[in-house]
């Protein structure tokens, strides 16, 4: 039989629950690692280990920069940074007409400035103005000015001020709405009038886990957009091909990197407050949007610093603040000393420049002077590179639409509408393979293995290390860890019952919320134990005791983005370490190794699909609240899997991020559906799964999503051995 009776309503009810807390009226502390010098800031124990990982891949990249000594090493190692970069962004669409056109003229002291809307791709509207200067004799030369996360985008102050200045100079300057900014908001809701997700970070981190789950990244769009903006430039008779320039500041300071790397048109680049190497900003602010960043980038050996020295030795100015309060100056600075070395070897050291200034995270007037003189420099334009004052606009006055957004004055495609298009491909992709069960299956493991970065546990020298037990009426607690794959414990709370049985069924208890959310008197676990289970609650890593708690500038240090910068994911450590419970359930003299079951509530599901379908040993699976699939969050707009609510009122800060089920790539190889299918015939119950939006998931839709594992199980001859059992059916027993 399935393991739910007597806990069934219960668990389901727990749904809802709030967080418990560690101390029971009784006096009993239930934290494993609390008091443990060793252990005392778990909450940074997930992001450290990722870390360390961070750092090993650096030294495998610092011996190979060390080697290079002459211009042939420098531009071999270009060659196949290149390579590697396309294989990291791309593939990019092909180009399509632009349909660029003209909305609006606002004339200026001495130029004008159009209002540019055209298609990156068809019907998916990037916004821009254009600044024209009146003297237009001869071929002028141009400049990408990418906005950084500025909601106004273009329209900020600084942004004209800088616009002005370079248009005064002689150069004919481009600003384009980047994604999730001024009128190119991608999850426009016009009863708020603004995105119903938040400003423009959130919305690029939101975008950006759909885009990974695809094997795509949110940087792909920007760096795309500013490619055909650079098209546009090129379609202009004014426009001299031979100085196309492009700059940024704070997050257009990291596309601007991005598009000088890739584009051989951009011959003088200026990156403003960008990423500055990946090592540093991992050990000091932790990793940050999700244009920072490209998915494997570092498993594959990319970091920010290759970006730089791509370009070796076309012209390039770095510039940044010390007191940076989101960037690392050291990194910056480390950044340029290895950058510098590819320019010396090239013989054109001077072509790399580095301004910096003592400020927070601006453009200062020390820095925009730097900016104009380097431009005017590496252009050749003569004249004064001192800023002039502006007369600044209304954000009215420079909306390029109608309406002041693309989304209710021309519709169009969005991000997600785009990869919601290539997504399809993938799924049809899956359902092909489908139909080949045995081959499909085998595939689905070695996939998931690979692409959630599972590593398989090993031995560990050190035993499990009992922190405290509990005597309560007819049962004990104990308190034990156990080593994960790195220098982190597993906290496990062992309730074992005080009967004379020789062999008792083992159960792992599996809460998002942590294990102490129902270990108290009276809970859900004391029931199963009361059936005659020794039930294991764990807190694999990122979990309960041991989760993620360093704060960034807003929330934390999202660990499931530093997971995939190293080729791994958060839920294909949390899968190992509950096989390693597994195996420390099997340890115990008292417990049937060969009856060994698990259960999951919410998110932690996932990693338990993985786990099982790694280890033939957990016997059967019950999955409370399980989300379906990865699919329903690229196919549905809005989707709440690792949204937070802030309780922020107002559209700025209304959400946290925390995508740590994320895994990058996952639709080109498997979805949970497959892992389902891949435990047949081992016993399933799905109890009230969650849809995109995790709220209880229709009939109809568990249906369609569970088709396949459905079929396997039927199959197999053992179709009961799958079960979907309803919140609103649970006290009649009827099932969907």
């Amino acid at each position: 039989m399935h393991v739910l009776p007597l806990a069934l309503h219960g668990q389901v009810r727990a749904l809802q629950k709030a967080d418990s807390i560690a101390f029971f009226a009784d006096g009993e502390n239930l934290n494993v690692l609390q008091g443990f010098l060793k252990w005392s800031d778990p909450g940074s124990l997930l992001i450290h280990h990722l870390t360390k990982q961070v750092m090993d891949l650096y030294e495998i990249r610092d011996r190979e920069i060390a080697q290079l000594k002459s211009a042939a090493g420098w531009k071999k190692r270009q060659e196949k940074v290149k390579a590697r970069l396309m294989e990291l962004v791309g593939p990019f669409p092909e180009k399509t007409p632009l349909n660029a056109r003209i909305t609006g003229t606002i004339k200026r002291e001495g130029y004008r400035i159009d209002k540019i809307i055209y298609e990156a791709m068809p019907r998916y509207f990037v916004t821009g103005l254009l600044y024209v200067p009146d003297n237009t004799a001869g071929h002028l030369p141009a400049v990408l000015n990418v906005i950084g996360h500025n909601q106004e985008s273009f329209r900020n102050p600084l942004y004209q001020l800088i616009n002005h200045n370079l248009a005064r100079k002689g150069m004919i300057v481009f600003a384009i709405d980047p994604p999730g900014q001024g009128e190119h908001v991608q999850y426009f809701d016009p009863t708020i009038n603004f995105s119903s997700i938040g400003y423009s970070v959130i919305e690029h981190c939101y975008f950006g886990n759909q885009c990974s789950l695809s094997g795509s990244s949110a940087g792909r769009y920007s760096i795309w957009e500013g490619m055909r903006a650079i098209d546009y430039l090129l379609s202009l008779k004014e426009v001299d091909p031979e100085r196309i320039g492009v700059a940024g500041f704070s997050g257009g300071g990291t596309v601007t990197t991005y598009i000088s790397a890739i584009d051989e048109r951009v011959k003088v680049s200026i990156p403003s407050s960008w990423a500055t190497t990946d090592r540093r900003l991992l050990e000091i602010k932790g990793l940050q949007d999700s244009d920072s960043f490209f998915p494997h980038q570092l498993a594959k050996g990319i970091t920010v610093e290759d970006f730089l020295e791509v370009r070796a030795p076309k012209p390039t100015l770095l510039t940044f603040n010390s007191r940076d309060e989101y960037l690392s100056i050291q990194g910056a600075h480390e950044a340029y000393i290895e950058t510098k070395a590819a320019y010396k070897a090239m013989g054109k050291e001077d072509n790399l420049e580095m301004a910096d200034d003592d400020s927070r995270h601006w453009v200062t007037p020390r820095l925009r002077m730097a900016i104009y003189k380097f431009f005017m420099k590496h252009f050749d334009i003569a004249g004064d590179p001192v800023e002039e004052n502006l007369e600044l606009l209304s954000e009215e006055e420079l909306n390029v639409t109608p309406t002041g957004q693309i989304a209710t004055s021309y519709g169009g495609d969005m991000i997600f509408d785009v990869n919601k298009k290539e997504s399809e491909k993938l799924i049809l992709d899956l359902e092909r393979s489908r139909k080949d069960i045995e081959k499909h299956l085998a595939q689905v493991i070695t996939k998931a293995k690979k692409l959630s970065g599972f590593a398989a546990p090993s031995p560990h020298d050190e035993p499990p290390f009992l922190t405290g037990r509990y005597q309560r009426t007819g049962y004990s607690v104990a308190k034990y860890a156990i080593m994960g794959e790195g220098d982190y414990p597993i906290p496990i709370l062992l309730f074992t019952p005080n009967d004379n049985t020789s062999k008792h069924p083992g159960m792992i208890y599996l809460d998002s919320k942590g294990k102490i959310n129902e270990a108290n008197p009276g809970g859900e676990i004391e029931k199963f134990v009361r059936e005659g289970y020794v039930v294991a609650a764990a807190d694999v890593l990122g979990v309960g005791e041991t989760k993620n708690t360093l704060a960034n500038r807003e929330g934390t240090a999202d660990a499931g983005n530093t997971a995939m910068v190293i080729g791994r994911s958060v839920v294909g450590i949390q899968s190992a370490d509950i096989i390693r419970v597994v195996d420390f359930l099997k340890s115990h003299s008292d417990i049937d190794a060969t009856n060994i079951r698990a259960i999951a509530i919410n998110e932690m599901c996932i990693p338990l699909f993985h786990a099982a379908a790694f280890d033939p040993s957990i016997k059967d699976v019950t999955a409370i609240g399980a989300p379906l699939s990865y699919r329903s969050v690229v196919m549905n707009r809005i989707y709440k899997l690792g949204l937070i609510p802030t309780g922020y009122k107002g559209t700025g800060l209304p959400y946290e991020l925390d995508f740590n089920s994320t895994i990058a790539g996952v639709l080109t190889g498997y979805d949970l559906p497959d892992l389902i299918a891949a435990i047949a015939p081992r016993r399933v119950a799905l109890i009230d799964p969650n849809d995109y939006a995790l709220e209880s998931a229709p009939v109809e839709t568990t249906r369609e999503e569970m088709e396949f594992p459905l079929l396997v199980y039927s199959t197999k001859g053992v179709p009961e051995n799958l079960k979907i059992i309803r919140r609103d059916s649970v006290d009649t027993g009827a099932k969907d």
